[in-house]
């Protein structure tokens, strides 16, 4: 059970890399990936939202593939 739980949140962080074309669009697309990871961890979801989003919207920026 607790490597199926550890695949889901590497699945999850996976995730984080696809970029919005917007800073709104990011935010929101690393929160929920970072919320949803958060809760497959049992971590606090608040937490992995802020998380997600802050590191979605700065890999964004300092990428130049995303869009």
């Amino acid at each position: 059970m607790r490597a199926s739980r550890v695949i889901l949140a590497l699945a999850a962080c996976a995730g984080i890399t696809a970029c919005g074309e917007t800073i709104g669009e990011q935010a929101i697309l690393g929160g929920g990936v970072g919320a949803i990871g958060a809760a497959v961890v049992s971590a606090d979801p608040i937490v992995g939202a802020a998380v997600g989003a802050a590191g979605n919207v700065l890999y964004c920026k300092t990428q130049n593939n995303c869009y």
